[in-house]
């Protein structure tokens, strides 16, 4: 069986980076004033960062339906069979429910995994989807260990630009103020057990009290060797790099990697902020 494999730009890649490794991607979309962009094809980190620090709003959607379309017309003509798709989670784009209507019009088999966040996971889950299909493994075992990794992942994000929360409407104009007269940093998360939402963990005063807490309740995951800890930020990598090496004295013996945040992320929580996912790999 010709098996095509998918993702997205929400991974932080471009579709040429998934083209060498033989896995097709789309692009999500950004808006902001009135134009649209394609994530990581005419938008780069840089450009979002920009944009950000012009005070813009910018908008997220899934991948256009017409690219969704072109792709599994091509992959119809290229007699590919069956899609295994790694895409955005449901929980916050409709990013899935698209690629199941277009396969579907093409007569193609579909499968997508959810992982209930977007990001590094995503980046992941794909590449050893494809390895673990293309090494003989039942659909049983490959769908026990996607679980696996999934069920390890959570997600946790420290904005501190209230004012772009506030105008990007995420945030009303009386909450934003009272939390930055108090210095209210909220600590974010998504995951399984948010359904895909992002949901919010705790408030505290001050980011140190932030980054101190979302420690603490780290350690509370069983976190070992076994598990990679990405520290992604938004135009602010000494931040990272100081929490990276928090989290490394917690975490002696876990791989810790610093990147930027994914635009469809950066665009929604604005400058400055710190996120960081984890999450168990397995061979």
């Amino acid at each position: 069986m010709k098996i095509a494999y998918l993702c997205d730009s929400g991974t932080g890649r471009s579709i040429d980076y998934f083209k060498e490794k033989g896995i097709f991607s789309l692009p999500l979309q950004l808006a902001c004033d009135n134009k649209t962009y394609q994530d990581m094809e005419n938008m780069d980190n840089q450009a979002c960062i920009d944009l950000l620090k012009q005070k813009k709003v910018l908008t997220t959607s899934l991948p256009s339906y017409g690219l969704i379309d072109e792709l599994f017309a091509k992959l119809k003509q290229q007699n590919y069979e069956k899609v295994i798709a790694v895409p955005i989670c449901s929980g916050l784009s409709s990013t899935i429910s698209a690629l199941c209507t277009s396969a579907a019009q093409y007569g193609l088999d579909i499968k997508c995994y959810d992982t209930y966040v977007t990001a590094v996971v995503e980046e992941y889950l794909i590449e050893k989807i494809k390895y673990w299909t293309e090494h003989d493994l039942s659909e049983t075992e490959i769908d026990k260990r996607a679980d696996e990794v999934i069920a390890s992942c959570d997600t946790l994000l420290l904005p501190v630009d209230l004012d772009h929360l506030r105008r990007g409407g995420r945030l009303s104009p009386q909450a934003a103020l009272l939390a930055g007269l108090l210095k209210i940093v909220p600590i974010l998360r998504i995951n399984k057990a948010t359904n895909g939402k992002i949901d919010t963990l705790n408030k505290v005063r001050t980011k140190a009290k932030a980054i101190s807490t979302t420690i603490e309740y780290m350690k509370k995951a069983n976190i070992d060797e076994s598990y990679l800890i990405t520290v992604a930020h938004v135009d602010c990598e000494m931040d990272a790099q100081k929490l990276a090496a928090q989290l490394q004295n917690e975490f002696p013996n876990t791989k810790i990697q610093v990147i930027k945040l994914c635009n469809t992320v950066s665009a929604h929580t604005g400058l400055n902020c710190l996120a960081i996912q984890y999450f168990k790999q397995i061979d």
